[in-house]
């Protein structure tokens, strides 16, 4: 993490209801939130907001920022923060320059990124990543990780990757937008059809006959799995089922070209003890060529890190020195390629503001 400390960053978490406005530094959240509707219907009245809750934010803090950052719904410019068609707040069409508006302002910099990427960063940070590399450091493992994928699965489904500490955007700053790659369930549709709160709703609705089955919360569905609240728990524990066998497939596809451990999180993440084993069939699962011969469906073996057993054998080292040809020298030789797959440490949100601050300061700091 940067060390600057007293630098405070100003963020935001755009929701398509409320706007929620906070201000980190050192890595964490200091004073209040200011949180005001996001009026997405009325572009003025939602820029005016946003102005006005970054300044009534300002108003309560001891010191003045250095910089504003934070994570904003795309398809967007990011780099020139530019926010182009957004779904859930209509009133941006055609491209609206937010970042240049609150530079403005407020005279300081201002970073904008997909929510994704954030929650990835901030997990590389002082989440998922350490968390793993201090349990590997105190069994002697050498063999430590530097890269990481984070997914978000809620009402969307979002992904960041951050390599060798550094966030990887893209050079159209579209990288990682895993939401589209395409369903291995229906390959005439794509994996957030499959993956996200819709998807959810709608498996199970069709799985009980009852369309009205389709206004349950995925926490309806998620209480009706586990027998705590009435309704049809074979077709609740299909839906999650069917998410995870999705979402591992993707991941698979991800991991392949990342070769990284994968930290999970948003709203629905905490339905992990559901759909945790389908995703983990389908990681460590074989695919087959055209003569039906079986092949492993990564080159690495995934860990599932919320689980004891799988956890231990992750942490196990596999170091073996092997002997150079012709001499007595010997060389370490990792034997088994392994990554972890875990939920998010710090929690969804904590980690995005933890990424944008962290984000701000890099940049700053370049």
């Amino acid at each position: 993490m940067p060390n600057q400390p007293n630098n405070i960053v100003l963020t935001l978490d755009a929701g398509g209801t409320n706007f929620v406005f906070s201000a980190m530094c050192n890595g964490e959240q200091i004073g209040s939130s200011v949180t005001r509707p996001s009026n997405g219907n009325n572009l003025s009245l939602c820029l005016n907001g946003i102005e006005n809750g970054f300044r009534e934010l300002i108003a309560s803090l001891p010191q003045r920022p250095v910089a504003i950052s934070f994570a904003f719904p795309g398809p967007a410019d990011y780099p020139n923060g530019v926010i182009g068609d957004l779904a859930n707040l209509p009133s941006f069409r055609g491209g609206v320059a937010l970042g240049p508006m609150l530079e403005d302002a407020f005279g300081v910099p201002v970073f904008i990124n997909n929510d994704g990427d954030l929650f990835a960063y901030g997990e590389a940070i002082s989440g998922f990543l350490p968390y793993v590399n201090g349990m590997l450091s105190e069994h002697s493992n050498r063999h430590l990780y530097r890269n990481l994928l984070g997914v978000t699965l809620g009402t969307g489904f979002g992904a960041g990757f951050v390599c060798n500490g550094q966030l990887y955007i893209g050079d159209n700053s579209a990288g990682a937008e895993i939401w589209v790659t395409r369903s291995m369930l229906n390959s005439k549709s794509f994996a957030e059809e499959d993956i996200s709160i819709r998807a959810v709703k709608r498996n199970y609705s069709q799985k009980t006959g009852n369309i009205k089955d389709f206004e349950l919360s995925p926490k309806d569905i998620f209480d009706i799995a586990l027998g705590s609240k009435e309704g049809n728990r074979n077709a609740a524990l299909f839906a999650f089922e069917h998410l995870g066998t999705q979402l591992g497939d993707s991941l698979a596809n991800a991991v392949t070209l990342f070769d990284c451990n994968v930290v999970i999180g948003g709203g629905l993440s905490n339905a992990y003890p559901l759909f945790a084993s389908a995703m983990m069939a389908q990681l460590n699962g074989k695919i087959v060529t055209y003569s039906s011969q079986a092949v492993d469906r990564m080159e690495v073996k995934a860990f599932n890190l919320e689980d004891e057993a799988e956890r231990k054998k992750f942490l196990e080292p596999t170091t073996k020195m092997v002997t150079v040809p012709n001499g007595s020298r010997t060389v370490p030789f990792e034997a088994v390629k392994k990554i972890g797959v875990g939920l998010s440490r710090l929690g969804t949100s904590n980690a995005v503001a933890v990424g944008a601050w962290a984000y701000a300061m890099n940049r700053i700091t370049k």
